[in-house]
């Protein structure tokens, strides 16, 4: 395997934090609150990076959503790109993609996922019916992507009639909301080909693995910023042994989340089996991602209790990501379930 980014990804990144790093200050992220940068996210359509998403494949969202992550931006970028664009190109029937892909790619529309499946959403007499407790960017989206009881992937335009979106604060800042369907007639997504859902879930779990490396990667630099610059008794915080530990280990787990999601997104694009791959980087990014955020706000010290620090904003992020698509105790399972069930000369082990 080879992670080595392409010309054309490197260069996706570069502007990604190019935009990030301008447009995703201190300042305008509490400005925004709990919602979305609009400018933000117009600015990064007009760059071209969501329609540059086809081209450079999962890997190169991962790695533009480690550059969102750093700054923690408050744009639907990964829900749009995941439950979007990649699903309806995926997974889409011609006329869907000819339909739906042009809106994703120009940022006129906005989408996201009520996933993971937990049998809120059920189909009767053709129509959806149930409720999901929260989806990320709801406030924002135009279209969903639901999966009903059955797992089948049907496409929900949020206002449409019987749609009712009800605001709900989660603990990052993700514009969320409480999906509500009452009788709503969904498009289908595709032609209802088995494993369209446990794609489109490993593919969500690895993009949002790549935000989760960001997010610590971000915390981590804060906090070497921190440290190195504090001085306590008349020398910096960072010559302390304890400081310097407690560093490293949040280093090693950042990168360990970062070559997990690499792995898992490089197997996708190469059309190999990855659903192994991208639970184990779901669980590094739950597992360790925890882990890293908690040591970012440690090390800051009394400063890092403050919560209009910028750190802090990390230490919700990753402790919102940590639960996201299931905590890493439930990936856990998953993934010995998977294989047990290939056995050890399966695709997954």
């Amino acid at each position: 395997m080879d992670f080595t980014p392409s010309e054309e990804q490197s260069t996706a990144q570069g502007l990604a934090a190019r935009i990030f790093g301008d447009l995703s200050t201190h300042e305008r992220l509490a400005a925004a609150g709990t919602g979305t940068d609009a400018e933000l996210w117009k600015e990064l359509c007009a760059a071209g990076l969501p329609a540059a998403v086809e081209d450079i494949g999962l890997l190169g969202l991962v790695l533009l959503l480690e550059e969102q992550g750093r700054t923690t931006a408050q744009v639907p970028f990964a829900a749009t790109c995941v439950y979007g664009l990649l699903a309806v190109a995926e997974h889409g029937m011609a006329e869907q993609r000819e339909r739906l892909l042009s809106g994703l790619r120009e940022g006129t529309a906005v989408a996201t996922g009520a996933f993971p499946a937990r049998g809120g959403v059920h189909l009767a007499g053709g129509a959806l019916y149930g409720a999901v407790p929260w989806v990320p960017w709801l406030r924002d989206a135009t279209l969903v992507l639901v999966a009903d009881d059955d797992r089948a992937l049907w496409i929900v335009e949020a206002g449409a009639s019987g749609v009712t979106v009800e605001p709900v604060e989660t603990t990052a800042p993700w514009a969320a909301g409480r999906l509500v369907l009452d009788g709503v007639r969904g498009e289908r997504l595709g032609n209802g080909q088995p494993g369209a859902y446990a794609a489109v879930l490993a593919t969500a779990r690895t993009a949002f693995a790549g935000l989760q490396a960001g997010v610590c990667a971000g915390s981590l630099a804060r906090a070497v910023h921190h440290t190195v610059t504090r001085e306590q008794f008349g020398r910096p915080l960072s010559t302390n042994q304890g400081v310097l530990l407690r560093a490293a280990d949040a280093h090693m787990d950042t990168e360990a989340i970062r070559v997990t999601a690499y792995e898992a997104a490089w197997r996708h694009d190469e059309q190999l089996a990855c659903a192994a791959q991208a639970l184990t980087a779901a669980w590094w990014a739950s597992e360790a991602g925890k882990r890293v955020v908690h040591a970012g706000q440690h090390l800051h010290g009394g400063t890092g209790a403050d919560l209009d620090h910028p750190v802090h904003r990390h230490f919700l992020w990753g402790r919102q990501l940590d639960a996201y698509l299931s905590c890493g105790s439930e990936v856990l399972e998953e993934l010995g379930m998977l294989l047990a069930a290939d056995g050890p000369q399966g695709d997954a082990s």
